[in-house]
C-alpha cells in the first residue's frame, strides 16, 4: 500500500499553518484582487461614458435640427418679433378702428373675414414681398436693388397714417436691433438705404445681415402682423381672449399660404384689391374719437 501523504505542518509565531491554510490564503487573496479589478473597472467604464453621454446628447440634439447657429435665430426672431419688442406696434391699429365705427368689424367672425383678405389679398402680402425681397437682396449683396426696394415700399403705402404707423415700426426696429445685436453686416446694409425704412423691409435687412433664413423669418413676421391686428380687434370690439385665439388658430393657413406666395413673388406681383381696408385708413386720420394712432 502507498503511504500516507506526510502533511507539513509549521508554526510561525504560534500559529500552525498547514497547505489548506495556504490554499484558503491564496483563494482568499485571488477574490479580494478580482473585486477590487472589477470595481476599478466599473469605475473605468463609468468615466469613460461621462463623455460618450455627452457625445449622444449633442447627437440627439442634432437630430433635432436644432444647431446653435439655429437656436441663436430662433432666439432673435422670438425677440425681435414678440409684443414686448419696443416698436410701438401696440398703438396701431392698421385702420382697424374705422372699421369696428363703421360697423364692417363687429364680432369674431367679421374681424376673421377681414383680417384674412388683408393678410392675403391686401397690405399684409404687399408687406411680406417687400420683406422677401429685402432679405434676397441684402444676402446678394445687390446694393442696388436694395435702394430701390427701400423706396419703392416707402412710395407704395395707401394713406399717411399708415405711412406713420410703418414708418414709426420701422425706425424703432432699426434702432433697437443696432443697439442690442449690432454687426458689420447690418451697419454697411443700413448705409445702402438713407432714406425712409418701412417695417417690412427693416425686419428683412436686419434678418439678413445676421444670417437668420428667410422661411422662419417671413413666418414669424406673418404671425406677429395678424396677432396684433387681433389684439386691436379685441380691445375694439371687444373680444375675449379665448376669441381672439381663436381667430388666430382660424387664420393659421392664411399666414401660412401667403408666407409662401410672398417668398415665390416677385416685385410684379405686388398689388392690393382690399379697398375698403385702405379707406378705412384714410377715414381714420379724421375719426372723432380714436383709441389708435391708425
Amino acid at each position: 500500500m502507498p503511504a500516507a501523504p506526510m502533511v507539513m505542518r509549521m508554526k510561525v509565531r504560534g500559529i500552525t499553518i498547514t497547505p489548506a491554510t495556504i490554499m484558503r490564503t491564496t483563494t482568499r487573496i485571488i477574490t479580494t484582487t478580482i473585486i477590487i479589478a472589477t470595481t476599478i473597472t466599473g469605475i473605468t467604464s463609468t468615466t469613460t461614458a461621462t463623455p460618450m453621454l455627452m457625445t449622444t446628447a449633442n447627437s440627439e440634439r442634432a437630430n433635432l435640427g436644432m444647431t446653435d447657429a439655429e437656436a441663436a435665430a430662433l432666439y432673435r426672431l422670438m425677440t425681435w418679433l414678440s409684443p414686448a419688442f419696443p416698436v410701438g406696434a401696440f398703438s396701431y391699429s392698421s385702420g382697424i378702428e374705422w372699421a369696428v365705427e363703421a360697423g364692417d368689424i363687429r364680432d369674431a367672425a367679421s374681424l376673421e373675414n377681414w383680417l384674412a383678405t388683408m393678410l392675403a389679398e391686401g397690405s399684409g402680402f404687399c408687406d411680406a414681398v417687400f420683406l422677401a425681397r429685402t432679405h434676397r437682396a441684402v444676402q446678394a449683396g445687390d446694393d442696388g436693388d436694395l435702394r430701390d426696394i427701400c423706396e419703392l415700399a416707402s412710395a407704395f403705402v395707401p394713406s399717411r397714417e399708415r405711412l406713420l404707423e410703418t414708418s414709426s415700426q420701422g425706425r424703432a426696429f432699426i434702432e433697437t436691433a443696432r443697439a442690442a445685436w449690432s454687426c458689420d453686416a447690418l451697419a454697411y446694409a443700413l448705409a445702402q438705404c438713407p432714406g425712409i425704412i418701412v417695417y417690412p423691409v427693416a425686419v428683412g435687412l436686419v434678418s439678413a445681415a445676421h444670417d437668420i433664413p428667410l422661411p422662419p423669418t417671413m413666418h414669424a413676421f406673418l404671425h406677429a402682423l395678424i396677432s396684433n391686428w387681433i389684439s386691436a380687434g379685441a380691445r375694439l370690439i371687444p373680444l375675449g381672449q379665448t376669441d381672439s385665439q381663436r381667430v388666430l388658430a382660424a387664420l393659421e393657413p392664411v399666414v401660412s399660404g401667403t408666407a409662401q406666395r410672398a417668398m415665390g413673388a416677385t416685385l410684379d406681383d405686388l398689388g392690393s384689391v382690399t379697398f375698403r381696408a385702405d379707406i378705412a385708413s384714410l377715414r381714420h386720420e379724421t375719426q372723432y374719437t380714436r383709441l389708435f394712432r391708425s
